[in-house]
């Protein structure tokens, strides 16, 4: 009996005509299917509805002013005092203002393309383009967009809108301005960022108790969290510790690769580094005794303390600034010097 699965001359996909081919004439060609009809809106056909909508745009960006205002009260009235409950309420509306001044402009505009703006389709044909009547085109498109919005016959829109923009950013520039209230210079705000309360013969003590440490207090394996002593009693301790955390672990000396020139900056293994991550400024705070790394849990940026906290892994940006640290005569750890390079992320007068 003969074996026809391999013959396709009969029944085949080429003689079946499941397969289109192309004919010996030109292509035939898709016919332009138009656009869809326009469905008008209530808007387009209600003079009143119009008018309805054209206020509720209006009120969306009334709201948004009253939010910006909103911040400047919270901003420059409540939270002047040190209160607990008198900070949280300034914290509440400082986040709903700039909510409701963000959301405000921003579904405003949504409802008013949606309500009031043109929305029939257009279809526009491709053609090479041109020079001067290019842009002449050009300039006319925008003038058509512009009077396709209706702004210049709807002046409560108009100003609305208007108000809500020119507002909306002023809060951004307090804020960023307030980050320093003292009228320092630019290069004083740099040293303030460079240098820290560390110095030479300054104690380290345990973190948040304010206990002095012994160096036969740390043992190989143990990590402390530090502070330099005196902290509590500076002015703003807060923005101190900030710059001045380290952490403190002791290694095995024969374990540690030094840099040329920083053979003194540990004293038997004992070494101190910033806590502050050179990535975003995540307090570095787990430590694998085994392989002798710090990790950062924010970015998962990680320093290897035997190469000096240098980066192995993450998108931190140089290794942790290490303190030079040694003992006084009663045997307590106190620092050298301070930092001999800026502790966090970089910034744009760093090194």
């Amino acid at each position: 009996m003969r074996d026809n699965m391999g013959d396709h001359s009969h029944g085949g996909p080429n003689d079946t005509g499941t397969v289109a081919k192309a004919g010996p004439g030109p292509l035939d060609t898709f016919q332009d299917p138009g656009l869809p009809p326009h469905r008008k809106r209530l808007a387009d056909t209600d003079p009143r509805a119009e008018k309805r909508a054209e206020r509720q745009v209006a009120w969306l960006f009334v709201i948004s002013i009253i939010g910006t205002l909103s911040f400047f009260i919270a901003y420059f009235v409540i939270g002047r005092t040190d209160s607990i409950s008198a900070l949280r309420t300034q914290n509440m509306l400082l986040g709903l203002g700039t909510a409701f001044a963000m959301l405000g402009i921003g579904v405003g505009i949504v409802h008013w393309a949606k309500t009031l703006m043109p929305d029939h389709e257009v279809s526009e044909s491709r053609h090479e383009i041109r020079t001067e009547a290019d842009r002449q085109d050009a300039a006319k498109i925008i003038g058509d967009v512009i009077e396709e919005t209706g702004i210049k016959r709807r002046p409560l829109i108009r100003n609305t809108i208007i108000g809500a923009i020119a507002l909306a950013p002023i809060p951004a520039i307090f804020m960023f301005r307030d980050l320093d209230r003292t009228g320092a210079t630019a290069g004083q705000i740099v040293d303030r960022l460079r240098y820290t309360m560390w110095d030479k013969g300054v104690k380290l003590v345990r973190d948040p108790s304010g206990t002095p440490i012994k160096a036969s207090d740390v043992q190989i394996g143990s990590t402390f969290h530090v502070i330099p002593e005196g902290l509590s009693e500076t002015e703003h301790p807060l923005n101190e510790k900030a710059k001045a955390v380290v952490l403190l672990m002791r290694l095995d000396p024969g374990k540690m690769n030094i840099s040329p020139g920083r053979e003194d900056w540990h004293y038997n293994g004992i070494v101190a580094y910033s806590k502050i991550c050179t990535h975003v400024g995540c307090p570095v705070a787990l430590y694998e005794q085994q392989t002798h790394h710090l990790l950062c849990p924010c970015h998962q940026s990680t320093f290897d303390l035997t190469q000096e906290c240098k980066v192995i892994f993450g998108p931190a940006g140089h290794a942790l600034p290490q303190l030079p640290i040694t003992v006084d005569s009663e045997g307590f750890l106190v620092a050298q010097s301070d930092f001999t390079e800026p502790v966090g992320p970089s910034y744009w007068e760093r090194g």
